[in-house]
């Protein structure tokens, strides 16, 4: 059984996805319709949900049966000594994965070096292109036709670590930032579900994706 940890900062609603495809106990191969192939069981769990704030949503671990901790940066001398906490209680759950799901800070480096390759986050973008915390805003202001989704190993760059997987989004004429951002995290929740499902199953080899 593949355990993971997953760091959030808002809403959840990647974990959600996750949480739910966990608890249906199957996930369907890629396709629709006719095309899809058979259901799957991921053999995976999410044994803690961590934040960096008590704004975060939290409240999944109470309907998900999941136990929650929260490491505050304001709490610590610096960004590395909150690391260091993040870390230590991160690793007290023993989890064969940590799963960055709309958190919004970066690690430091001590915390990438003890845990990637199997550190991984989501981007609402096709990296390289638009990198940061406003990858959405940066799209549409940069007049762009399409933008994406990736799933990523995390290195100490911004948004600069080894891709796993990413999907074209296309813009339209009439979108805003936040009908954009519901489409792109349609296909984030997708890329999720399906990279803990390959790694679960072995389909995924994080260690052959970083050689």
């Amino acid at each position: 059984m593949l355990k993971l940890v997953v760091l959030i900062s808002g809403t959840g609603s990647n974990l959600r996805a996750l949480l739910e495809a966990l608890r249906d106990g199957v996930h369907p191969s890629a396709g629709s319709g006719a095309s899809a192939g058979p259901a799957r069981r991921i053999d995976a769990e999410v044994v803690a949900i961590g934040a960096d704030s008590e704004a975060a949503n939290l409240a999944l671990g109470d309907e998900f049966g999941i136990p929650t901790f929260v490491v505050r940066p304001r709490d610590y001398a610096d960004r590395a000594a909150w690391g260091d906490a993040l870390l230590e209680r991160i690793e007290s759950y023993g989890p064969d994965l940590t799963v960055l799901s709309g958190f919004m800070r970066l690690v430091p480096p001590r915390v990438v070096a003890a845990l990637s390759p199997r550190l991984l986050n989501t981007h609402p973008a096709h990296l390289p292109e638009f990198p940061g915390a406003h990858a959405v805003r940066d799209a549409l202001a940069a007049g762009a036709r399409e933008t994406g989704a990736t799933m990523m190993i995390v290195d100490n760059g911004v948004d600069t670590g080894p891709i796993i997987e990413q999907v074209r989004v296309p813009i339209h004429p009439d979108d805003s930032e936040q009908t954009l951002h519901e489409r792109i995290k349609v296909v984030e929740r997708r890329l999720l579900v399906d990279t803990v499902a390959g790694i679960a199953d072995g389909t995924i080899n994080l260690e052959e994706i970083t050689a």
